[in-house]
């Protein structure tokens, strides 16, 4: 049973790398989560003239970037009613035209939650559910046609889970059957596997006493002749049978201030984990069974006087013999993948050289699509040579205050955004908009 599905997966894998007219984007990161957009018949470079918006619909604030499938968008939102308060929201849009089909809300207290903002996490699309986790630990299941609930889960509730400082914000991952979360639940559901239809629980994994959750995305790749589930946390990188939780391997990382962010960038025979204050390490993933090994690791623990790479949000992209990622200070630096080595340094993608600089970087054939936090779009490419700027073009209004953290903007736009059927689908804390990509 193993091996088919195991082989099924190899067989749609493949054919994702397939050229296709028009693709979804269901989940954080696209399809996969692999940052990876493979649509064909996108314009080389912006108009001067900037780009056509197609629609834009109010919203509320928020972080989570949308998804896109079956013709709908969905995103969620917070309205705050009084301090600490209100109520976050689950939106479904109508793909052309930006009409709120359904949305549903529930009221949350986000006392004690840093960025009290909204919530942080892309919703995840499966054919007719979509699955919405708030900031607070509040997990749900709707019907994507019609929105109507399914069911119900909460963290803190049902795992007996702590609210970490900036909130819940891995999004659930489908699996088959199954729905995998990052509870953080006591005992033993630092990862838990939940059945999609129902939401009861299947399996628990890892000590969440031992060390805090963190806020990066769980994965599933192919290695080692097995499918791992990958789960970056405060304390270690480990990978887990998706089919029962069982430990393959896990190599002890201490994140300072517990705040891995950044997705695993993954890249046969590599996974890679770059964090703000902790630095990066690479290791590289037997291919005959499921072990690991460290191939380097970078020596700072500070994000001012950093090493390699110190990533914030920004997946770092794992690119032949050569790996590209944003700073602690937004700084697009190229490392050797080998080794680790630097070889060069860019600030031009984000301007600015401060704290929490970041900007999101997706990959489209040849070349790559940035969204840095002043909500500009870039394209460019990326190699050994250097950065090489194509084209840039203002996509968003940043709106999200930085308070002390002061910007050229005054603002931040920490959104990451949905490329799928030749649109952008993007958000602020005011308004949600799709815009057109496709050449003329």
């Amino acid at each position: 049973m193993v091996l088919f599905r195991f082989l099924g997966l190899s067989i749609i894998f493949c054919l994702s790398l397939t050229p296709m007219a028009a693709e979804d984007w269901p989940e954080w990161r696209g399809r996969g989560r692999r940052g990876v957009w493979r649509e064909t018949g996108i314009i080389e470079t912006f108009p001067k003239t900037g780009l056509k918006l197609l629609w834009s619909t109010p919203i509320a604030a928020g972080y989570s970037g949308p998804a896109v499938a079956g013709g709908r968008v969905y995103v969620t939102d917070y309205r705050q009613t009084e301090p600490n308060k209100g109520f976050e929201r689950a939106l479904c849009l109508d793909e052309k035209t930006g009409k709120v089909l359904w949305a549903r809300e529930w009221r949350v207290d986000y006392t004690g939650l840093d960025y009290g903002l909204g919530p942080r996490a892309t919703p995840t699309v499966d054919s007719n559910r979509v699955y919405i986790l708030g900031a607070v630990g509040d997990l749900h299941c709707f019907d994507a046609v019609t929105g109507r609930p399914i069911w119900r889960r909460s963290y803190r509730k049902d795992f007996s889970a702590e609210l970490p400082t900036w909130g819940f914000s891995a999004a659930p991952l489908v699996d088959g059957d199954r729905l995998i979360v990052v509870p953080a639940g006591r005992p033993n559901a630092k990862v838990a596997a939940l059945d999609k239809a129902t939401g009861q629980e299947i399996w628990r994994a890892l000590d969440a006493a031992a060390s805090e959750p963190g806020y990066s995305h769980p994965i599933l790749i192919e290695a080692g002749g097995t499918l791992q589930l990958i789960v970056w946390h405060a304390g270690a990188l480990a990978s887990l049978a998706p089919d029962d939780g069982e430990l393959y391997w896990e190599q002890p990382f201490k994140i300072r201030m517990n705040t891995p962010i950044a997705t695993p960038a993954w890249a046969e025979p590599h996974i890679m984990v770059s964090a703000f204050f902790s630095g990066a390490r690479l290791y590289r993933l037997d291919p005959e069974k499921p072990v690991s090994t460290m191939v380097w690791k970078g020596d700072s623990d500070s994000a001012v006087d950093t090493d390699k790479l110190h990533s914030l949000m920004a997946t770092p992209v794992i690119d032949g013999d050569y790996i590209y990622g944003f700073c602690s200070s937004g700084q697009l630096r190229c490392l050797r993948r080998a080794t680790g080595e630097r070889v060069w340094e860019s600030q031009q993608a984000t301007v600015e050289r401060t704290r929490n600089v970041s900007g999101f970087i997706v990959r489209h054939g040849n070349r790559y699509f940035i969204n840095n936090d002043r909500g500009e779009l870039i394209i460019a490419k990326l190699s050994p040579q250097g950065y090489q700027e194509i084209s840039r073009t203002e996509l968003i209004r940043p709106t999200t205050a930085m308070g002390a953290n002061r910007r050229e903007r005054k603002a931040v736009n920490w959104v990451p955004p949905a490329y799928a059927n030749r649109h952008i689908y993007t958000r602020n804390d005011e308004q949600i908009l799709s815009v057109a990509l496709a050449a003329r």
